[in-house]
């Protein structure tokens, strides 16, 4: 039985970027670029009518940006039916990251990145994973440290939490990954997964960008901490 391929529309207002990692991205088997936009308001109309899996969304960008864009592509639809958001930047230290990730995108992409970084991100993104470099969760810790004190309203669901979730979400909002975690906690990386499968649910998060903007704002995980 063949996989069906990952179905991916791209939202640029470089035709050359756009028309780059749509050669990257159709070269690879499992991977078709079913669509492309050039600002945020027609990529809503191309997303809407094609339903890809993922999107790959340009930050910068004229009529409206890839923030609102993903704000909105995001807002109110059932999670099974939204596509993955893995945002363009051209600097890993983009002024954007925290409301993108607050926004609900998956992950952060260089446009200067690899054909092999390119297909390997649409795949991680796909599977439901999020692409955070160490570099961009750095910037995301720095943001909450000048934000000062944590934002969210109330702790009251962290309590749901067994001791070992509670230490996973630590480990996964200081920007360690699942092998890594594993390796911490001497377990298997399945069981990292497990447990975090769980603190989505319990915590009603979509997703690891979303899980550690959680364990900052509940100052669960305080910056430098």
């Amino acid at each position: 039985m063949t996989q069906s391929r990952i179905r991916v529309v791209i939202v640029d207002d470089q035709g050359m970027v756009r028309t780059g990692f749509g050669v990257f991205l159709n070269s690879q088997p499992d991977i078709e670029v079913v669509g492309e936009a050039s600002d945020g308001e027609e990529a809503l109309r191309v997303i809407a009518e094609l339903r890809p899996d993922v999107v790959l969304m340009d930050v910068r960008m004229p009529v409206m940006d890839g923030l609102e864009a993903t704000r909105r592509l995001l807002a109110g639809e059932p999670d099974d039916d939204r596509p993955k958001v893995l945002m363009l930047t051209t600097f890993d230290l983009d002024d954007y990251v925290y409301e993108a990730l607050r926004a609900g995108a998956s992950g952060f992409l260089l446009k200067d990145a690899s054909a092999a970084e390119l297909s390997d991100a649409v795949r991680i993104i796909a599977a439901g994973d999020a692409l955070l470099s160490p570099s961009v969760t750095r910037r995301l810790i720095a943001e909450f440290s000048r934000l000062g004190a944590p934002r969210a309203p109330s702790r009251k669901r962290l309590e749901e939490l067994t001791e070992r979730e509670t230490e996973v979400l630590t480990l996964v909002a200081r920007g360690l990954s699942n092998a890594e975690i594993a390796a911490e906690l001497v377990v298997a990386e399945q069981t990292v997964k497990t447990h975090f499968g769980r603190i989505l649910m319990k915590l009603g998060l979509r997703d690891r960008p979303q899980a550690i903007v959680y364990a900052y704002e509940t100052g669960l995980v305080r910056p430098g901490g």
